[in-house]
């Protein structure tokens, strides 16, 4: 079995296609490591808030099956694939970390690049995955959150609740 990381991010409906999410990855995958839910601002574009957070599952799936399921997650969300890369989501689900597999797979590169440049994808894996090691870093991620500039993108901690249990509120 396999340790994953994957990032989940909304600005459309975003309990809803959060919820939907966290449902389905439960429905494939079983007992999930949730960290909490962090609203932050759109990067790379003007639009709505996101909701962001991050999500460990443990899966025999090879890499490129386990991406082809995450996008039909995606499409079943009405996430629309034509248009620019930075525009508003009804959802989307990023594979961090496959293991420690560093490298490129059915054309996704692990670890993830913005695992360490976005503070909304980097606040959440480390509150969950603290002394887990960047396979290429070899910093654990509470090391990269402690060292990551805090002033670079706004993001702060929100009450989520899912299947009645509320998502704990991350601390600073």
């Amino acid at each position: 079995m396999t340790e994953v990381y994957l990032s989940l991010g909304s600005n459309i409906d975003r309990y809803r296609h959060i919820t939907a999410a966290l449902d389905a990855l439960s429905a494939q995958f079983g007992a999930l490591t949730i960290s909490s839910v962090f609203e932050s601002e759109a990067v790379g574009f003007n639009g709505s808030h996101f909701l962001n957070l991050v999500v460990g599952v443990t899966t025999d799936l090879p890499l490129a099956q386990l991406w082809e399921g995450l996008k039909q997650i995606e499409d079943d969300n009405g996430r629309r694939r034509n248009g620019p890369k930075f525009c508003p989501r009804t959802l989307d689900i990023d594979i961090l970390t496959y293991g420690d597999f560093v490298g490129e797979e059915a054309g996704v590169h692990l670890p993830r690049g913005e695992l360490t440049e976005n503070a909304f994808v980097l606040w959440p894996m480390a509150e969950i995955a603290p002394t887990l090691r960047h396979p290429e870093l070899g910093q654990t991620y509470r090391e990269l959150w402690a060292a990551y500039d805090k002033q670079r993108q706004n993001l702060w901690p929100v009450t989520f609740t899912w299947r009645g249990t509320t998502l704990s509120r991350a601390a600073t």
